[in-house]
């Protein structure tokens, strides 16, 4: 079977969803192509459309969650028409059995195109935050992948068939494994600030960091270069990381992770079972993913104000029998979904059966 995988790289976590399902799918027997639909079908306008909303997130939130509000119940088709004719061209490629989205503007696309065509390629969306935001509902879509039942008893009731619906989580690399933590009297505490390198700022509070008795902490810095510079051997207990590709070999290590909560992180977590603390979210599918966790027992919420989220790190880190509940409830939530759930659900798709029972 030969499966597209759509994406866009607004934020990476569509694109590491859609990576890690080309790696489970080929794993399954399965040919499988990742392909950012905006650069394929808009090359010379795709780099600025990812600086603009880079800067958005970063800086102009409030307009964002604005955006996020208005728009909760409208799926926004046509946001795609534009990435039509590059479409068109790419299918024509690839001619795949299967199309599978990580965005909702491709899921989008590919609806308008089945609608416009006819074409009977079965569309698969995976929907790579714990949300109900109708963006990602488009008539035509064979088959949703979601990360709760609580997301599918959302999109039921906005309409959706109950059928095409399949909770499977949110992808992730097998490199994510549950690691074995215990048995060392040093702490060690992750802190990501998100592919910008998002961290505090004022020196006191890595100060603070690098006097936690027993704690050891690795900063993963991103793509910020000049914190990694800032932070770089400065601090006895602090290690600076800069962009780096093997995010699991710091999970597998650490005892306590902080850090913003996207889908995908998130769900990284969960596959390393690594206790998260989430730094309170102010974007709105971040704050749906950390209520997703802490309803779940799977994390605590730290303050973005500094002294608090220090104390939030001191109260979680020395808590064994906190994070001994959280991975507890890590393991639950994975024995629910079961990794094969996603190529389930698309092989069902591609042979035209119904992929709930």
């Amino acid at each position: 079977m030969d499966i597209l995988i759509l994406t866009g790289k607004f934020g990476m976590g569509h694109l590491s969803a859609a990576n890690a399902l080309r790696e489970q799918l080929i794993q399954d027997g399965h040919q499988a192509h990742v392909v950012d639909l905006f650069e394929y079908a808009n090359p010379e306008l795709a780099p600025a459309m990812y600086w603009w909303f880079n800067v958005l997130v970063t800086y102009g939130g409030v307009f964002y969650n604005l955006y996020h509000d208005l728009t909760v119940n409208d799926s926004g088709d046509g946001r795609g028409d534009n990435l039509l004719g590059g479409l068109d061209r790419l299918l024509d490629e690839h001619a795949p059995d299967v199309v599978v989205s990580t965005h909702p503007i491709c899921s989008a696309a590919m609806a308008r195109y089945k609608e416009e065509g006819p074409s009977d390629i079965p569309l698969v969306t995976c929907v790579t935050d714990v949300t109900c935001h109708s963006e990602w509902l488009h008539p035509g879509t064979d088959c949703y992948l979601v990360a709760e039942e609580a997301v599918r008893q959302g999109f039921i009731a906005k309409g959706a068939d109950p059928d095409t619906i399949v909770v499977s989580g949110i992808p992730v690399s097998g490199r994510f494994r549950p690691a074995h933590r215990g048995g060392s009297p040093r702490r060690e505490l992750l802190i990501m600030g998100g592919g910008l390198g998002l961290m505090p700022r004022r020196d006191n509070f890595y100060q603070a960091l690098d006097s936690l008795p027993g704690v050891h902490t690795t900063i993963l810095t991103g793509r910020n270069d000049k914190l990694f510079r800032r932070l770089d051997g400065k601090y006895e207990n602090i290690e600076a990381v800069p962009f780096t590709t093997q995010v699991e070999k710091y999970m597998a290590r650490a005892d306590l992770m902080l850090s913003k909560p996207g889908g995908i992180t998130c769900f990284e977590a969960i596959a390393a079972r690594l206790p998260i603390l989430a730094w309170q979210p102010f974007l709105k599918q971040e704050q749906e993913n950390a209520n997703f966790l802490v309803r779940r027992g799977m994390a605590r919420i730290a303050a973005k104000e500094e002294s608090a989220c220090l104390a939030a790190i001191r109260d979680a880190i020395y808590d064994d029998e906190a994070l001994s509940a959280m991975e507890r409830a890590m393991d639950g939530l994975a024995a629910e979904l079961g990794r094969t759930a996603a190529c389930a659900a698309i092989r069902a798709v591609a042979e035209d059966r119904r992929v709930c029972a």
